[in-house]
């Protein structure tokens, strides 16, 4: 069947009628702050106390933009005659988000919870050389970070937690059963003895054991 002259036009008019009478959707940026996701990638930011500089976020980034130097630092003896322990102590944590593609793999293999995801992407720059954040801008972003979302009720315990709960539960009914054993054993030495019983007197001998014994 030849298609029918107009009917694009018709169906392009019709389109535009349906939509001459809604709101506008446009976004008043940047007088409007738009509604992010609550898992946004915008910027990395850095918890700076749980940072042990073990390496591998810096390892295991694929574009090499992370960059970490430390130096080793003595801790004295907690106690007299204790050992003397070595730690690492941060003397720089810089990323180049001029480089990042923001994978989020540093994140993922923190093992400490030091790196988090920020919802902020207002950080352009005009030079290129102020896209390398150093450790202080890093930590001004977590203060931009929110709060982690609750938990599921539905949703399955995680491992590590039931597996200390476990062990708390077996710790804990340990000590009930050493505690009610010990205040068993004081209530046993607490009681004294109790004295014998009395013996009846032995029964007079009958006429019949009388004549036996004649």
């Amino acid at each position: 069947m030849p298609p029918i002259p107009g009917a694009g036009l018709a169906k392009g008019l019709a389109v535009t009628l349906r939509t001459m009478t809604k709101k506008t959707v446009t976004a008043q940026y940047p007088d409007v702050q738009p509604e992010l996701p609550p898992r946004s990638r915008g910027v990395i930011a850095l918890f700076e106390e749980n940072c042990t500089v073990c390496m591998l976020c810096a390892r295991e980034c694929p574009d090499w933009c992370i960059y970490i130097d430390s130096h080793k630092e003595t801790v004295p003896a907690a106690v007299p005659g204790g050992r003397e322990r070595s730690r690492n102590v941060l003397d720089r944590f810089a990323i180049d988000f001029s480089l990042c593609m923001y994978c989020g793999i540093c994140i993922e293999v923190c093992p400490f919870d030091a790196l988090f995801w920020s919802p902020e992407f207002e950080y352009a720059e005009t030079d290129i050389l102020e896209l390398t954040h150093e450790r202080d801008k890093l930590r001004d972003w977590m203060w931009t970070v929110p709060e982690p979302p609750a938990l599921d009720p539905a949703a399955e315990e995680p491992k590590e937690v039931a597996a200390a709960r476990k062990t708390a539960e077996k710790l804990r009914t340990q000590r009930e059963q050493e505690a009610a054993a010990a205040a068993t054993g004081a209530a046993a030495e607490a009681t004294p003895p109790a004295p014998p019983a009395p013996q009846a007197p032995p029964a007079p001998p009958t006429p019949t054991d009388q004549e036996g014994q004649e």
